[in-house]
């Protein structure tokens, strides 16, 4: 098939790293594994913190919209549009309108929709939310979360599964020598969910009683707070690395006994996939899609949200427990290696896109 492709958060071509982009990539990756020929149709991007910042977008989204279309008449159609990622901080302002005019397939993966953010002034990008779903062949929605999100808001949407997924194989190739008391977080330092997380895990460390060292990945704008939080609750115990390659984090975690991130906000985390890809058993916060990717008491250990006593509890616990640690840990790659590989998951969507109608010519 020949399928437009289209990330209105982040494209994939995006310059700052994200689990997002990742995902973004991982979806192209996989499309193109199972022999389609994909074709990022635009680099438009509709994020706004604010719902006014919707309204500049949309005129733009006219005129991109323009462009495509006359894209499609002198080189020919795509069979089907794909879009990653419809929230309401990111609506498709594109697809729907174009795939009408078209008359080809319309499918949305990872949408979700939240009634409270209608109480929060985001009618509108809500609004143009449904409008997606509900003009989807198929949302391929990536946690039961956000399936039941669309549900709940338009029960006659077209829903299917597809587990969050990993191109896996260089984790899995290496070789883990986990050196004992060794933690590892990776995320990116800046506002709002990640400096929430990163406050949480300070916390957590001031009450730890096993000695420890954590290791830290990640860079941003709030790198010296984060730098001073965790100095604070760990002094001497915490060492930071900085954004570190591909390669440089495989072997940061290779290196590690337990891999921590509260996950506050998470849609569900891809980070947790390459811990446990690389045998890393994970603790987290029982929130959002995290359960999506951390199986507690198999691949890790979840604990309540907002909890930093049960948090320092499971990193005590299993630095403790060198038998559950790599139980945990065996199970941890199992799971990777077994259901989550992107090798599967071409399969899957192959699936799925022709089961929506998208055959191809």
């Amino acid at each position: 098939m020949k399928i437009a492709y289209y990330a209105p958060l982040k494209s994939p071509n995006h310059p700052v790293p994200s689990g997002d982009r990742l995902m973004a990539r991982m979806l192209l990756q996989a499309l193109r594994l199972a022999g389609h020929d994909v074709a990022l149709v635009s680099e438009l991007r509709s994020f706004s913190r604010t719902p006014e910042g919707h309204e500049g977008q949309r005129a733009e989204a006219e005129r991109e919209r323009a462009r495509i279309l006359a894209q499609w008449k002198s080189g020919g159609r795509p069979d089907l549009w794909l879009t990653y990622h419809v929230y309401y901080k990111a609506p498709d302002f594109l697809g729907p309108s174009l795939c009408a005019d078209a008359g080809i397939p319309y499918v949305t993966v990872e949408a979700s929709w939240s009634a409270r953010r209608n109480r929060e002034g985001w009618e509108e990008a809500q609004a143009a939310v449904l409008h997606s779903v509900r003009a989807a062949a198929v949302n391929i929605c990536m946690t039961e979360r956000d399936r039941e999100g669309l549900i709940e808001a338009a029960p006659e949407a077209r829903t299917a599964r597809l587990k969050p997924f990993l191109d896996a194989g260089e984790f899995l190739a290496i070789e883990p020598a986990p050196k004992p008391g060794r933690l590892v977080t990776v995320a990116m330092m800046r506002e709002g969910d990640k400096l929430a997380s990163y406050r949480a895990l300070a916390g957590a460390l001031r009450r730890m009683r096993e000695p420890f060292v954590l290791d830290v990945i990640g860079g941003g704008p709030c790198r010296a707070e984060v730098e001073r939080l965790l100095d604070d609750a760990a002094p001497g115990r915490v060492m930071l690395h900085g954004e570190l390659s591909r390669d440089g984090v495989m072997a940061r975690l290779a290196r590690g006994s337990v891999f921590v991130w509260p996950g506050i906000g998470e849609a569900y985390g891809m980070v947790y996939l390459e811990a446990a890809a690389v045998g890393l058993p994970c603790i987290a916060y029982r929130t959002g899609g995290v359960p999506e990717v951390v199986d507690d008491g198999v691949t890790g250990l979840l604990v309540p949200a907002g909890d930093e006593q049960a948090l320092a509890g499971a990193m005590d616990r299993l630095l403790a427990d060198a038998d559950l640690r790599l139980r945990l840990a065996g199970g941890a790659r199992t799971m990777v290696a077994g259901e989550r590989r992107i090798e599967q998951a071409a399969r899957q969507l192959d699936a799925l896109l022709k089961a929506a109608g998208g055959t191809g010519t």
